[in-house]
């Protein structure tokens, strides 16, 4: 009987193991593409963005500090003044987004 048993507990060899497989390869291919495929997406517009910044750019970094870029050196770093005439150095990399639209909706 315990033989029985057993031999009732072992999964069949075929179509049936392909079909356990299935549901673990939809998640894959769910996560795929709606979670990996954007993240990937948004940090190649990021990395754009980030090599395209120009002097007199309105900018937000990550810290949450709105400045206009006064110059951008080759080492990676910016040169950023802000409300009261101040300037600061930043890295490339500590740049958020664009401010040029945040700063007309608030004026």
């Amino acid at each position: 009987m315990i033989g029985q048993i057993i031999l009732m507990g072992q999964p069949q060899q075929g179509q049936n193991s392909l079909m356990s497989f299935l549901p673990l390869v939809a998640i894959v291919v769910v996560f795929y593409f709606f979670m990996i495929r954007p993240q990937m997406k948004k940090a190649k517009e990021q990395k754009k963005y980030i090599e395209a910044l120009k002097k007199g750019d309105k900018i937000l970094t990550i810290g949450g500090i709105y400045g206009k870029i006064v110059d951008v050196r080759e080492d990676g770093s910016i040169l950023m003044e802000v409300e009261d005439g101040s300037k600061m150095r930043i890295s490339k990399n500590a740049v958020s987004n664009d401010a040029t639209a945040i700063n007309q909706t608030n004026s």
